[in-house]
């Protein structure tokens, strides 16, 4: 055997045994939160190209009102004429946008308290972990009615009251960790090293609590969605004309359109259950390929 091809060998037996890879192995062999993922990236990519490719726009109005699914338009249309198939999926990407702008804010909130809190201790552990209390005792759904109802219906406000709402759970469990992992052999050796204490957080700390965050990130995602549906359904959420999956299903709030036009909230009903499902079922699938109890 040459050099060349013992490399190479040794190089794929790292791989193969890496922790990211290991973790993808076990992954895989979840078939339904494999299944969650492929339809999870089907309806994303939907989203993306559905609106690039179609012939309406979605504010485009027609002069088919209130049309039965067709050829021509294939989810129907509604009072004023305007294509549900492609407004289904513009609103698929507010409604996704808004869950990720939300899930990266109060994440980087999230991580960046929880980590300082863990790391130094005492007072300033206590003084984070008080605040995060306060906003954890609050009624979460009522206090996004009341904020939006007080700053008005904007997709901007809407991904600041969620992100400053939200922050507490990471932190907590990003602090929980790094109260672990900052007494190990190797933070020990850090201090001895000299690291400053961004280093030691940043680059030692952080990268062993990122397994934990990006299964908090999957999770949230569906939280997001869930919460952003129901604000849009209540009337404060995004505001009409810009479709979200909940303001379209404000419009058949109606009874007669419950019974007698269902494309109107069948489509959007059935997005908002797959991808709330999607995402739980990932993310739970996510937690049982990363942790440690799984591995060989």
């Amino acid at each position: 055997m040459t050099t060349i091809d013992r490399n190479e060998m040794i190089k794929q037996s790292a791989k193969q045994y890496s922790y990211w890879g290991g973790v993808w192995k076990r992954l895989k062999q979840n078939k339904l939160a494999m299944v969650s993922l492929v339809i999870l990236s089907i309806i994303i990519l939907a989203c993306i190209f559905v609106p690039l490719l179609s012939g309406y726009s979605m504010y485009e109005v027609t002069k088919d009102l209130n049309a039965a699914p067709s050829a021509k338009h294939l989810f129907g249309t509604d009072k004023i004429g305007r294509d549900l198939f492609v407004r289904l999926f513009y609103g698929g990407r507010v409604s996704l946008g808004v869950a990720v702008a939300v899930t990266a804010l109060e994440c980087l909130i999230g991580v960046f308290l929880g980590s300082i809190a863990g790391y130094f201790g005492g007072m300033v552990d206590t003084v984070i972990m008080r605040i995060s209390e306060i906003f954890m005792c609050f009624p979460f759904l009522m206090i996004c009615i009341t904020l939006q109802a007080v700053f008005g219906n904007s997709i901007t406000t809407l991904i600041l009251i969620l992100s400053i709402l939200s922050w507490p759970s990471i932190a907590r469990i990003v602090r929980g960790q790094i109260l672990s992992l900052r007494e190990m052999d190797y933070m020990e050796a850090c201090r001895a090293l000299g690291l400053s204490n961004s280093k030691q957080i940043f680059r030692h700390l952080f990268p062993n609590v990122l397994a934990y965050i990006i299964v908090y990130v999957t999770l949230s995602m569906a939280s997001v969605i869930l919460t952003e549906t129901s604000l849009s359904f209540l009337g404060l959420g995004v505001s009409p004309p810009t479709p979200t999956w909940g303001n379209l299903i404000q419009e058949a709030r109606n009874l007669m359109i419950i019974q007698s036009k269902w494309w109107y909230w069948v489509p959007p009903g059935i997005m908002i259950f797959l991808s709330i499902l999607c995402f739980n079922i990932l993310g739970d699938g996510l937690r049982d390929a990363i942790d440690p109890k799984m591995q060989k």
